[in-house]
Parts: structure tokens; sequence; C-alpha cells
């Protein structure tokens, strides 16, 4: 299938990396390669190193890359070995690092994959085919109470009890197996007010599923903590979210990062010794305009933050 891709914030990201022709930077997330490719385009002796745990994004990078190849590693790997990855790419440190936390298009174009709510196909929602984990085993396996607890905490599915009963209800006459099926049971607990508003019904649940999955959340802190290690002294961090739960954590993982002191002010010297790690240069984070929206609808959600290694301090 022959996918029309669109990168989110393409421009803001390239803008905010400040890339050097010369320098090395990681696409911790690679997708279709949008923001890969004009990043490549961009450099003359640098090096790109894309990271993505879906091996279908890596082939077809290799194709939408070729003209940069020979300054571009493609790595099938999760950003969550970042440290390992830069440490086997003979990599002292990095000059930017872009993540996009979103689902690629393609993923959920591809109906087979089983992250769409409106096409049916059978429960997997793996960015990793080679993970054992799919969303078929949590929806028939998982208690009630843990179905419960990721639609409300992941999903922010206020109808998150009636939902996760009604699954464990369907599950006792047989498997759950395809999307469709579990699309009508979410409907079947929602009630009639519900179902008549905008956004589809089984979204926030679809995206609860997903997330755990696919261990997102868990994952992030640690992987902006080595992000940041891994970056040169006034290397960027550039990370787009595309729901309040991602962007909460990457932005508070950002203000700890770029806490200093933390003793109590009552004390007269600091005793802590701790030292700010980045300085966050994006005071609210970068959005859409209505260009980008008009074209690419699913920019709508997408945030931007951006952040900078501090270069008096090593971590």
């Amino acid at each position: 299938m022959e996918y029309i891709h669109k990168p989110v914030l393409l421009h803001e990201c390239v803008s905010a990396l400040a890339i050097h022709p010369d320098g090395v930077y990681v696409d911790g997330t690679l997708g279709r390669a949008g923001h890969s490719l004009e990043i490549a385009s961009r450099l003359t002796t640098g090096r790109l190193i894309c990271i993505d745990r879906d091996m279908a994004a890596i082939d077809a990078a290799r194709a939408r890359l070729a003209p940069y190849l020979e300054r571009v590693t493609l790595v099938h790997s999760n950003f969550s070995r970042l440290e390992e990855i830069l440490r086997e790419a003979g990599v002292g440190g990095a000059d930017g690092m872009l993540f996009d936390l979103g689902v690629s298009s393609p993923q959920l174009d591809d109906a087979s994959r089983g992250f769409s709510y409106m096409q049916d196909a059978p429960l997997d929602m793996r960015m990793d085919l080679d993970a054992p984990l799919t969303a078929g085993e949590i929806v028939n396996t998982w208690s009630g109470e843990e179905l419960r607890r990721i639609l409300y905490e992941y999903g922010e599915e206020r109808y998150a009890p009636a939902i996760a009963r009604a699954i464990v209800r369907a599950r006792e006459n047989g498997p759950v197996r395809t999307t469709l099926e579990l699309v009508e049971i979410i409907k079947s607990a929602m009630p009639p007010a519900a179902l008549r508003e905008k956004q589809h019904p089984a979204k926030r649940s679809f995206q609860a599923i997903r997330i755990a999955v696919n261990g997102e959340l868990d994952a992030l802190p640690p992987m902006l903590r080595g992000a940041v290690e891994g970056l040169n002294c006034g290397g960027r961090l550039a990370v787009i979210t595309f729901h309040s739960l991602e962007d909460r954590i990457v932005k508070r993982t950002m203000q700890d990062l770029a806490r200093g002191c933390t003793c109590p002010p009552s004390f007269p010297v600091c005793v802590c010794g701790k030292k700010p790690k980045i300085k966050i240069l994006t005071r609210k984070p970068i959005v859409s305009g209505e260009a980008e929206l008009e074209e690419n609808p699913r920019a709508r959600s997408a945030k931007l933050r951006v952040a900078e290694k501090c270069e008096t301090f090593d971590l």
C-alpha cells in the first residue's frame, strides 16, 4: 500500500533542533521518515540515527532515505534502549534528538495492525510485531479491575467501570477477537448521550489499550532522562506529544530536569548540590497553525516541547 505521510510540526521541529551540517542527530521515533528526511537533507558530514520498534518503518525508510543513506543509521529497536544504541553506533553524544510520540499514520491506516476502531481486524495494536503482549490478551485475560484502571488512567474514559464490566461479560461467551467486536461492546456500555458526541465512542478505550500494549507511558521518563544524558552540551531535545497524559509526563520531567537546588528555602547554603541539566526553550508548547491543520487534521492535538542541555553542567 502506498502511504501519503505528513510529518507533524515539521518546520517547527527542524527549527527547534538548530541543525548543524556536521552534527549528530537522533530520530527516536522514525515512523515513515518525514522528519528524518528533512534532517538528513540538511547534513553534509553529519550523521542521523533513526530508531523505530516497527520493522515496517525501518524497511520503508530504506527507500525514502535512499539519497542520504551514507549519513543515516537505521536501528530496529525501542527508544528505551537509547544509551545502548548510541554506544553501539559509536556515538559519544548527539547534537539533537527528536521524539514524535504519536502512532504513525500507516499503523493507523493499515487495518491488519488493529489500531483503528473504524476497520475490522484482529485485536493486536503492537507497534513491534515481535512483542509478546497484544490487545487481544489484555481484553480477554486481564481482570475487570485492571481493565477499568487502564481505561480510566490511560484513556481518561469516564465510563471505564461500565465498559470494563461489559468486556468481562462479553468474553464469558467466548474470546473477543476483533476490533469491531470490541467497538460494539464499548458502545453497549455507554449511555445514548455519549454515543452522540462528536468523538468516536471507542476512541479513548482504544487509546488506553494501545498504551498498555506498548508500555508507552512507563517508558517516557527514563527515555527523556536518557536522551538528556546522551546530548552534547548545548544539544537540543524536541518531543511531540498527542494526548494530555503524554504531555503532562513530558512537561513534568523536563521541569524536574531544569530545576536546580531543591533545598528548603530556610537553608542558608545549598547542600543538595543539584544543578539544572536542561534549559526549557518553550514556556508553552508549540502547536500547529491553521494551514497545517487544514492539510493534516491529525496534527490538531500535537504539542511540541523543546529543551537545551545546559552547557555548564554535566549529568
